[in-house]
């Protein structure tokens, strides 16, 4: 017989000896490659991947959103943009490395919350279990010095709480809460959900921004758009083909409240629409947080401001340039600036900075400034500037702006000659004999914002199921309770999934009620 010092010393001995993995097969591998991905942890990884990989796109322009930004970027910084490019960091969103890490989330999410389902589901229809072996141990403990209970109150208690109860001569097993893992589980699947709408939606959807002046027409194709940002999925040729004119535009202001006069109130854009060519004419309005539904869109007022009418004549008399003239808000009182090109002018094309004041004052400095933005006193100050405007070089040129650093000034600045003035209805004379430049008319303009997602409704309804199932998570209690009864008394045990500051007070309860005496 191998005494106990012996057997102590043949363990160590086979401790020392070295650990031999066992050989894993490719399927052995791909179980455990499985496993990893789909664990809570690794999801929660990629998730927070995902929004890393998410911030060079908003910090580089990208193709689809932005494309005369990424040939500017390319421009100014051609070896930085190079290398950029070969990490798809003016693609982010469809380059292979942000695709895999959103493919991998979701086979993550799915592999996590499926399994789970099942495991769920058998729970539902299963009883409560057996109690553990020392109840002493649990969170909420107590111990009756009595060899009898009235159980069946107990009973009526627990019943009475909603639990599931499994009772017998000896004890009772009860069990509540099954609908936090519910909503556990609707959390995931709504947020899976989500992320598959969000997703696939931005594939068919499109958006597209126009600036359009009163009477000006939008008809819904690719080229009548300022900037188009079409889904990797969306097909062009299935755009609805309906038109909007905006016939006015007004604002109100607020005369009344002396904490605030004088600032807008709303916004008003009268528009005439047609859901096709052969349709009837529709009148409507489109507000701020009232967008205007269109079959295929929706269309949000973005921005609004002023557009003077402008006409350029040359020595001779001739039209050069004649028409609305888009100015951008530059304050709150909407003194704007605007940039007129003349590229048809004779002998030489011009531009002109102008500055617009819709109720013009004058500050301490000599420098003038709009105090409100209706115009009750509108005025206009022109610089002009002689050269090439670029408009032949082959690349997109704001239209807003004006690049003057190979042009040379001739009115307002340093030139030596007083900027222009015009009030409506005014002409005046353009230096260098380039003829006159009239302020005919004002009117108003809306930016508008041009939608379309053929999936948002589900991805409302995914969010909305997303808050429904974290809100059961945290308002339903997932507790387990078990009372023994033996010849050295009566026992009551309580567990709960998570925190539970109220579980002694139900264990006290039913303490109270095995007590009890039937009627």
């Amino acid at each position: 017989m191998v005494s106990s010092q012996q057997s102590k010393y043949k363990v160590r001995k086979e401790y020392n000896e070295p650990i031999e993995a066992p050989d894993l097969s490719l399927k052995s591998w791909g179980r455990w490659l499985w496993r990893q991905l789909t664990s809570m942890k690794i999801a929660l990884y990629l998730l927070l991947f995902l929004a890393l990989a998410s911030i060079p796109g908003s910090v580089f322009p990208q193709r689809s959103a932005d494309p005369n930004g990424v040939v500017l970027y390319f421009k100014n910084n051609p070896d930085l943009a190079a290398w950029l490019d070969n990490f798809q960091l003016f693609d982010v969103y469809s380059s292979t490395w942000f695709s895999s890490i959103y493919i991998l989330l979701f086979i993550s999410l799915i592999g996590c919350v499926l399994p789970r389902v099942g495991v769920h589901y058998k729970a539902l229809s299963a009883d409560p279990p057996e109690a553990p072996t020392n109840l002493s141990r649990l969170p909420a403990y107590k111990k009756l010095d009595q060899s009898d209970a009235n159980l069946k109150k107990a009973i009526e208690l627990l019943k009475s709480k909603k639990f599931r109860i499994v009772s017998t001569k000896t004890g009772i097993r009860a069990e509540k809460g099954y609908l936090r893992e519910t909503g556990n589980l609707f959390f995931h699947i709504s947020l899976i959900g989500v992320l598959i709408t969000v997703g696939l939606g931005g594939g068919l959807s499109y958006q597209g921004q126009r600036v359009l002046v009163e009477g000006d027409t939008l008809v819904n194709n690719e080229a009548s758009y300022d900037f188009f940002a079409p889904g990797l999925l969306f097909d062009k040729s299935s755009m609805e083909p309906f038109s909007l004119r905006l016939d006015s535009f007004s604002t109100t202001y607020d005369y009344k409240n002396p904490a605030n006069y004088g600032k807008p109130m709303d916004f008003i854009a009268k528009v005439s629409s047609k859901e096709t060519p052969a349709s009837p004419v529709v009148k409507s309005q489109i507000r701020v947080n009232e967008p205007l539904h269109l079959p295929g869109a929706k269309v949000y007022i973005t921005g609004n401001g002023f557009a003077p009418v402008i006409v350029v004549r040359d020595k001779d008399g001739i039209v050069s340039f004649s028409g609305p003239v888009v100015f951008l808000p530059q304050d709150s009182n909407l003194t704007s600036l605007g940039a007129i090109k003349v590229p048809d002018a004779n002998p030489e094309q011009f531009g002109i900075l102008a500055f617009f004041y819709p109720t013009v004052a004058k500050l301490e400095t000599g420098a003038l400034t709009s105090n409100h933005p209706y115009p009750w006193d509108p005025l206009m100050t022109m610089n002009v500037y002689v050269g090439n405007l670029g408009l032949d070089s082959g690349m997109a040129v704001n239209a807003y702006k004006l690049d003057v650093h190979a042009m040379k000034q001739v009115a307002g600045g340093k030139s030596g000659v007083k900027a222009l003035r015009l009030a409506i209805g005014e002409t005046v004379e353009l230096p260098g004999d380039l003829g006159t430049v009239e302020f005919k008319g004002l009117k108003r303009f809306a930016s508008l914002d041009i939608t379309f997602n053929p999936l948002d409704i589900w991805v409302l309804f995914f969010a909305l199921t997303t808050l429904f199932g974290l809100v059961l998570m945290l308002i339903i209690p997932r507790r387990r309770v078990w009372v023994k009864v033996s010849k050295a008394g009566v026992e009551v045990g309580a567990l709960a999934k998570s925190k539970d500051k109220s579980l002694d007070n139900l264990v006290k309860d039913i303490a109270k009620s095995l007590k009890k005496k039937s009627k």
